[in-house]
């Protein structure tokens, strides 16, 4: 069994003799037998969800090998049919939503639906959540959708997210207020497959194969050094110490040769077209697996709405910086003319575009940088939460701390000193208020995500499934341990994930 298929033995295992929060802080933790996805409480929870008459949205999506355009340049990878991103899945609020998947890969596969506060047993993580599905086989994805907001659906096993296989996940509020014309759904990625190497490849260069896949966890490699510049020496066209932003510090370990919006590539760029005054909602999905982008409309400021699906106090803003795995909904009230829709791959040398038409004429050369993208920059952790969907105060029972480092070579990412599977488990009870630390002791930015909850900032409140630490930084959050199981807990960075940085959030009965 590879070191990065967990087995839920073994997280029970491991729970044995793991805190369950910081005891110096008067606060406990859970203990008991853990709480299998398949347990009563989970499938009383779902029955819960439903109701009588609920509205079912059925899709299929077939996972396959596939040729891609790019915008004049072919490549072969994975995907869910023949576009890029894969078919947009839409529901409401309150829908069952049956979603079947082929698998007609050559590897196992899954899906996770990414912000989604679902039933434990299908969240999608292989060898935790369920079992994956073979080559040939099928499985059919049901659940309730409990919140609205931009979502998006991508594959759990592997570095496979580094390929084709994601879309975009939009749950409607029936109570939507409005005040915008259009909506734009807008999704940045970096691309390597199918260029010369694939996900598979890259993950060898930065030396995973090499480190081994057995259970010698950073505890026992005889100290770390948190990702310092000397291990990032030698990378070749992947060496950390090029990727470098003011904001986030390190930016990335992965080069890309390609930086797509909606798929495309800047020397071909997807149009958007519109009309002069008309007020337009873009959902933003940062789909991208090694890169934050930093994004601006030319000519323009935005209001931000929502992040990770909630709602946000609004803010105006030039340019937005999203890490991994995050989603923003802003509001642009557009001008009259021909304007670029820029994501700057922050700390990288590239970018991807679109056009934003609403006139004739020309945008000029697509490698033309927006000065917005030089003004004012909002992160998701600048924000704060709407009224209606503030956490309610209240102190909380269960105190976590997550402390996120690694090393360059071997390359080895880690939570509380250990990758995964060795990584502790982090023990909570139903009906707990749990805050939970983020520290990052390492010298490169992560996304962390946390599945099937979300949860609020500590300061500022904003609701998120997905944040931004920088380095040498800490970000407090909090949330209800209110939806049972075994849930995924990681850094969203797919080379990072797979290479240790994940660890669960594990229900104790």
């Amino acid at each position: 069994m590879s070191r990065r298929r967990f087995l839920i033995g073994a997280s029970a295992a491991a729970g044995a003799v793991a805190f369950g929060g910081l005891s110096g802080c008067g606060r406990t933790g859970a203990t008991g037998d853990p709480v299998a996805p398949t347990a009563e409480a989970v499938r009383r929870l779902e029955a819960q969800r439903r109701v009588a008459n609920q509205t079912i949205v059925p899709a299929h999506l077939a996972a396959r090998p596939t040729q891609i355009d790019l915008g004049g340049r072919i490549v072969q990878t994975w995907g869910y049919g023949d576009t890029l991103p894969g078919p947009l899945l839409r529901a409401r609020a309150g829908d069952l939503l049956q979603v079947r998947v082929d698998n007609q890969l050559p590897a196992d596969t899954s899906i996770h639906f990414h912000g989604i506060a679902l039933s434990n047993d299908m969240d999608g993580v292989p060898g935790l959540t369920q079992d994956p599905i073979a080559p040939g086989g099928a499985f059919t994805y049901e659940f309730t959708a409990p919140h609205p907001g931009t979502y998006f659906y991508h594959s759990h096993s592997g570095v496979q997210l580094d390929r084709g296989l994601y879309g975009v996940v939009v749950i409607d509020d029936p109570a939507e207020p409005g005040g915008y014309d259009d909506e734009w759904v807008v999704v940045l990625d970096d691309w390597v497959d199918g260029t010369g190497r694939t996900p598979d490849d890259v993950a060898r260069e930065l030396g995973m194969a090499a480190s081994g896949e057995g259970s010698e966890s950073a505890g026992e490699m005889g100290g770390m050094d948190h990702g310092s510049m000397e291990d990032m020496e030698g990378m070749g066209d992947m060496g950390a110490e090029t990727m470098q932003s003011d904001l986030l510090g390190g930016a990335g370990d992965v080069n890309y040769p390609y930086y797509l919006v909606n798929g495309r590539i800047p020397t071909d760029p997807v149009s958007l077209t519109a009309v002069p005054g008309r007020r337009i909602r873009l959902r933003i999905v940062n789909a991208g697996s090694d890169t934050a982008f930093r994004l601006a409309l030319g000519g323009h400021r935005m209001t931000v709405t929502h992040s990770d699906g909630f709602p946000v106090t609004p803010r105006e803003t030039d340019a937005l910086l999203i890490g991994m795995g995050e989603r923003f909904d802003v509001l642009v009230t557009l001008a009259d003319g021909v304007f670029p829709l820029y994501a700057a791959a922050e700390g990288k040398p590239g970018y991807g575009v679109a056009l934003v038409r609403t006139g004739a004429g020309s945008a000029g050369p697509t490698d033309t940088r927006p000065a917005e993208l030089d003004r004012q920059v909002l992160l998701g952790t600048d924000l704060s939460p709407r009224e209606q969907v503030r956490l309610a105060s209240k102190s909380h029972d269960n105190y976590l701390s997550v402390d996120m480092g690694g090393t360059m070579s071997p390359y080895r990412w880690t939570l509380n000193g250990r990758a995964f599977p060795d990584a502790a488990p982090l023990a909570v009870a139903q009906g707990q208020r749990v805050r939970m630390r983020f520290r990052n002791m390492s010298m490169m930015f992560h996304p962390m995500h946390v599945h099937g909850h979300t949860f609020a900032l500590v300061s500022g409140g904003a609701r998120k499934d997905t944040v931004t630490v920088r380095p040498m930084q800490t970000v407090e959050v909090e949330f209800d341990a209110d939806n049972p199981g075994q849930w995924a807990l990681h850094c969203h960075n797919a080379y990072h994930q797979e290479a240790g940085m994940m660890t669960t959030v594990s229900y104790r009965a």
